[in-house]
């Protein structure tokens, strides 16, 4: 075993993780995962306090340690890598360090007006163009324009220089620093709607259009390099490197070996993101698909194309929380397996509108079909259906934007360790689906980056690839065609009513 671990943190959506990764063969030594609450002070917003983040995250480090059961186990610790929610947007007071206000989680959809405005204003093009991202409230740039218009004094404050802006990677670099440092990595600031693709820089233009002075913004970093050392953080000694950077659907990317063109994964997870490596240039999606940084090491650019589901995970907690349909989340494949199919029943899981290739902010969930003999199970087996239909709708854009087929999906993420899921995915897909044996892919990519940036692993072509616990090729699955028929019909509807809504 190495003389050194490596922490990497995973702060996601509902929860935080924090592995302790031996730097050789990046076993797992420690484990932790700490909730993360929710707060939804309006219909269709969502926030974090960045606080309750920061104390969650001290949590599971503490966590993490002891559960190696070795003495001094922070001393082993030689570079922390970091791995986040991408678009979450959080402002806080340079000085003291303090929020001006909870963190608006990137499935918030407050300023679905103001990116309507843009849109009549031209602008979705130029954000096309530069950041090869959509105008959706997705984003960060529109979610910060609101924080400097909303919160008291924020936007000359941020003028002053006195606020700094940030993802979560921001907000953690800078406390796990002390207040030292305020930067973000190329992956995380290629989701602001403010960053040029091919400069890898901040952008006038783009700043002017979305009302964002650079005054408040970090300085943009590589996602393998040391950026910074942490600095009065009980349980962890001064002085340790924070040398990787990536966000969650990146990090997923580089942790499952993606490291070729065309390489494609998925991560399910609150939402599904599904990527494909296009390699060192920038592709511009004719599918409504986003173009997104992948990771930059040295001097070297990967991309990726990028296809989001807003509703994966969320929505078997939605059967379990709002429906009490189930009892737990893992119970939905035992129960989705009673029956044969969902019958008529087709669910659309845009619970908090519908990602590509559609961004249909305004659009809700809807299920079609429901008869006298529709059964708990049939909405099950409905739900299932609804995720894997969604990153299929997304496998077939990708393909017709890279001109080439794409034969395998690895996976990762909670609700992958559902088989009935990854069955429907395969068929629908019509790709073999490849599930490796570990599925903290997203905290061990993060981990590999900085291995590589802390100088413990030589290069890429040392990292380790993870080995496929289980392939899935969806060829025993029956009437895939009419139920891709029903689904289309549905996700109409869903258009139908969310314009007529709008």
């Amino acid at each position: 075993m190495s003389d050194r671990w490596i922490l990497a943190l995973d702060q996601g959506t509902t929860s935080t993780t924090v592995l302790l990764l031996d730097s050789s063969n990046f076993s797992i030594q420690g484990r932790m995962t700490v909730e993360v609450p929710q707060h939804f002070p309006a219909p269709g917003q969502v926030e974090h306090d960045p606080d309750v983040i920061w104390q969650g995250v001290l949590m599971a480090i503490d966590g993490a340690l002891k559960s190696t059961g070795v003495a001094n186990a922070s001393e082993r610790i030689g570079a922390i890598g970091i791995t986040n929610q991408r678009e979450t947007t959080v402002l806080w007071d340079r000085r003291t360090g303090q929020p001006v206000h909870r963190a608006i989680v990137w499935q918030d959809r407050r300023t679905a007006p103001h990116c309507q405005t843009l849109k009549a204003q031209g602008a979705e093009r130029l954000v096309f163009e530069k950041a090869g991202l959509l105008l959706d409230p997705y984003f960060s740039g529109t979610k910060l324009r609101w924080l400097l218009d909303h919160v008291e004094n924020a936007r000359p404050r941020a003028e002053r220089g006195e606020l700094a802006f940030g993802t979560i990677d921001s907000w953690l670099i800078y406390k796990l620093s002390g207040g030292a440092v305020h930067c973000t990595d190329v992956t995380n600031a290629s989701r602001t709607m403010m960053m040029d693709l091919r400069t890898l820089a901040w952008d006038e233009t783009l700043l002017a259009t979305l009302g964002v002075p650079d005054s408040v913004l970090p300085q943009i970093v590589g996602s393998a390099e040391v950026v910074a050392t942490t600095k009065g953080i009980a349980g962890l000694r001064d002085g340790i490197v924070i040398s990787g950077i990536a966000g969650d659907q990146q990090a997923a990317l580089f942790g499952q070996g993606c490291y070729r063109s065309g390489d494609v994964k998925c991560t399910y997870g609150t939402g599904a993101f599904i990527l494909m490596n296009i390699g060192d240039k920038p592709l511009p999606s004719r599918h409504r698909l986003l173009t997104t940084v992948a990771w930059k090491i040295a001097d070297q650019t990967t991309y990726a194309m990028e296809g989001s589901s807003f509703i994966a995970g969320a929505a078997v907690q939605w059967l379990r929380d709002g429906l009490g349909i189930i009892s737990h989340a893992s119970e939905i494949e035992a129960l989705a397996r009673t029956v044969s199919d969902a019958g008529e029943c087709v669910f659309v899981p845009a619970l908090t509108g519908l990602g590509a290739p559609h961004w249909a902010p305004e659009a809700r969930g809807l299920i079609t079909g429901i008869g006298r003999d529709t059964t708990r199970a049939h909405l099950a087996r409905a739900t299932l259906d609804g995720i894997a239909l969604s990153i299929a709708d997304l496998v077939a854009a990708m393909e017709s934007d890279a001109g080439e087929k794409v034969r395998s999906i690895r996976v990762d993420g909670g609700a992958s360790a559902n088989g009935l899921l990854m069955e429907l995915q395969a068929a629908l897909a019509r790709a073999e689906v490849l599930r490796p044996a570990v599925l903290e892919t997203t905290a061990l990519g993060a981990g590999m980056l900085a291995a590589i940036g802390a100088g413990l692993c030589p290069s890429m072509d040392a990292l380790p690839q993870l080995p496929i616990s289980q392939r899935f090729d969806g060829a025993a699955m029956q009437g895939m065609d009419a139920l891709q028929d029903r689904w289309r019909t549905a996700i109409r509807r869903t258009l139908l009513v969310a314009a007529t809504s709008a």
